[in-house]
């Protein structure tokens, strides 16, 4: 599709870190979100802003408010507004093609933030969304070693379902090789949202007269509903997994509703992003970049990535979040009786 300025510039509502350019460089990056409401996404946001008035830059940012069509006109602004980088939080990965060629039109670099955008030219920042997927899986399994399996995945627009869901099936693959475990049941959540995992969740429940053992989840939302949906059964308790370290999630843990929730730490996340930002604003080069790897997707797109460390999070490792100064123990331990916060 072709970018229509007018409207770009009509669409974005452009959010400003600092009333100027940085002093001494002047280098400015745009952060393109697909929808700044999720709670983990603000937590990214202070690490990035941070990152980049430590390298003396400039945040200008937009929220695409879950729609890919108003993410590739607020790409179109934030290069407008004067970006030297750009990093990306994409909506819908397979609709970013024109933003990555706007950019690159213009010599302005791309970091595919936590999602992949399947572009050589991009830079891709993520966690080890495989690995998170086996974590999940592994808790899952040692809780519950036999029996009835769902599979509530993510946002089928998003790659890093996918990811997951090879991870997950990684650990899971013996057990059902060996008839220990059978999944019933699995769907994709349209845009990651609680409310579709809830009803995704209620119908298979319906549809299997309740017998189910297990549930893996692939993050902290999909979770909640999950375990909404569960509750509503009378089957609160069942082993469920999630990803991200929300702090609802987190208590869940503490309350036994939620097996484990992986810690991806967004500070770190936010922070890796800030800075290589601001190094391929100055211009670095994608492969020089600190940290940087050779990685080939699936779909055999070779791009220049980091991928940062994921921690599970159990009952029996509750101290690392707060001890990390993730989460305050009050807040972990509101109403739980789990050895860690008697």
């Amino acid at each position: 599709m072709n970018f229509v300025k007018t409207f770009a510039a009509a669409a974005l509502s452009v959010s400003v870190a600092t009333s100027a350019f940085a002093a001494g460089h002047g280098l400015v990056v745009g952060v393109s979100w697909s929808n700044f409401q999720e709670e983990r996404w603000k937590t990214d946001e202070a690490a990035i802003v941070a990152a980049l008035e430590a390298a003396g830059a400039t945040y200008i940012s937009a929220d695409a408010q879950s729609s890919s069509t108003k993410q590739l006109a607020d790409v179109e602004s934030l290069i407008a507004a004067g970006a030297n980088a750009l990093i990306i939080l994409a909506q819908d990965p397979s609709a970013m093609g024109p933003a990555v060629d706007a950019a690159a039109d213009e010599g302005i670099p791309v970091i595919a933030y936590d999602r992949l955008i399947e572009d050589s030219r991009a830079f891709y920042l993520t966690f080890d969304n495989v690995e998170v997927g086996r974590m999940q899986a592994r808790a899952v399994l040692a809780a519950m070693p036999t029996g009835n399996y769902v599979m509530i995945k993510g946002s089928p627009t998003d790659p890093n379902a996918d990811f997951l869901r090879g991870g997950q099936q990684e650990i899971l693959q013996a057990a059902i090789d060996a008839g220990d475990i059978t999944i019933i049941a699995e769907a994709y959540t349209d845009g990651w949202s609680p409310a579709n995992a809830q009803r995704n969740m209620e119908q298979i429940l319906t549809a299997n007269d309740n017998n189910v053992d297990a549930v893996v989840a692939s993050n902290d939302g999909t979770a909640g509903g999950v375990v909404a949906a569960l509750t509503a059964q009378g089957l609160e308790g069942l082993p469920v997994s999630g990803q991200d370290g929300d702090h609802a999630a987190l208590n869940r843990v503490a309350l036994g509703t939620q097996t484990v929730s992986v810690w991806k730490d967004a500070r770190a996340l936010g922070t890796a992003a800030g800075e290589i930002a601001a190094a391929l604003a100055a211009g670095t080069m994608n492969g020089d970049v600190d940290g940087a790897v050779s990685w080939t997707s699936p779909a055999g797109t070779t791009m220049s990535a980091i991928f940062l460390a994921p921690v599970p999070i159990t009952a029996d490792n509750l101290n690392v979040v707060v001890d990390g100064g993730w989460i305050e123990k009050d807040v972990l331990c509101a109403g739980a009786s789990v050895a860690y916060c008697n």
